[in-house]
């Protein structure tokens, strides 16, 4: 269907806010916000700046944007704001690089409002090499992939900063991340609160000429791949916790075979300090195996009161049948 089409089909008057993080776009920003408020007429749209250095705030402003700044630096300080800062039915966050598919947004919006979704994610579809860079796109795979081994289920694209949020997603999302992790954090809070969740195959283009990534494909993909494993221990306490004394208890068993042969042969412990370490090797495997028992109902607890908060809030179709 054409966006058009799928623009008129949103209900009017639903209130639907652009939330477009900005760190030095000014050569992307005003086509950013100009896309965005042609596919969606009528959206507020928000430009929350990080301390640029260039002109993109006045650009921003001159394009019709809204303009906020988020002193903290670090895409996940901007979303934070964003998400405590602004009031929408229906929210649609992209980056200020004008490497998204604007006019991929209404049919976006409007399958979450007929499957009542709390997250639908633009998976990027690139024709231009330029546009994904190689160590990215083999980063993005890794990391789709280990997410879907330790969570059981994923994203295509975990890593995009393409998404349209309900209402109750932003408001019972509980922003922890600092940095581009943020969208890991995201796909995990979904898949833990086992939310209608949906993708949509998007553009992605190259950025405008004279606009540069922010994101470093070693260092970021690293912190990335530091919240899955924190995430992980968080949310999987027993499985965490469970392998390290799983781990512990192996290296125990295995300094006690010989010595346990030596004793059966001449009924002596020759060895005692080894006979101490295995002892204390074990101790560290079973206070593991309680800390992961103990904090797994510590995050039954958590999660409970995170799904309870999530359901305080009315899910989009509501919006929808009001306007």
């Amino acid at each position: 269907m054409p966006a058009s089409s799928e623009a008129s089909a949103i209900p009017p008057g639903l209130r639907i806010a652009v939330l477009l993080p900005c760190y030095n776009e000014a050569e992307a920003i005003a086509q950013t916000v100009r896309d965005f408020a042609q596919a969606l007429p009528g959206a507020d749209i928000y430009v929350f700046d990080n301390n640029s250095t260039d002109d993109s705030r006045a650009i921003a402003a001159s394009a019709g944007a809204i303009v906020r700044s988020v002193r903290q630096q670090g895409k996940g300080h901007v979303v934070r704001r964003m998400f405590a800062d602004v009031d929408a039915d229906i929210y649609v966050m992209a980056d200020g690089d004008a490497t998204y598919e604007a006019a991929a947004a209404p049919c976006m919006v409007a399958a979450m409002l007929a499957n009542n979704f709390d997250m639908v994610v633009g998976a990027r579809k690139s024709e231009v090499e330029a546009a994904y860079r190689r160590g990215h796109r083999l980063g993005n795979a890794v990391l789709t992939g280990l997410l879907r081994r330790l969570f059981g289920r994923s994203f295509t694209d975990i890593l995009s900063g393409y998404r349209i949020f309900s209402r109750r997603f932003v408001k019972s999302f509980p922003v922890l991340s600092a940095g581009f992790e943020i969208e890991t954090e995201m796909s995990v809070h979904a898949l833990e609160l086992a939310m209608p969740v949906a993708e949509e195959l998007t553009a992605y283009a190259a950025r405008p000429e004279g606009s540069v990534s922010k994101l470093s494909t070693y260092r970021d993909g690293w912190r990335i791949l530091r919240t899955i494993a924190q995430l992980y221990r968080i949310e999987r306490p027993v499985v965490f916790f469970g392998a390290i004394g799983a781990l512990f208890a192996l290296a125990g068993l295995i300094l006690a075979v010989p010595l346990f042969i030596t004793y059966l042969e001449t009924g002596l412990v020759p060895r005692f300090p080894t006979a101490i370490l295995i002892t204390g090797l074990m101790i560290i495997a079973v206070l593991n195996g309680m800390c992961g028992l103990i904090l797994d109902t510590v995050v039954r607890g958590r999660r409970e009161v995170r799904r309870l908060a999530y359901l305080t809030f009315r899910a989009p179709s509501d919006f929808a049948r009001d306007r």
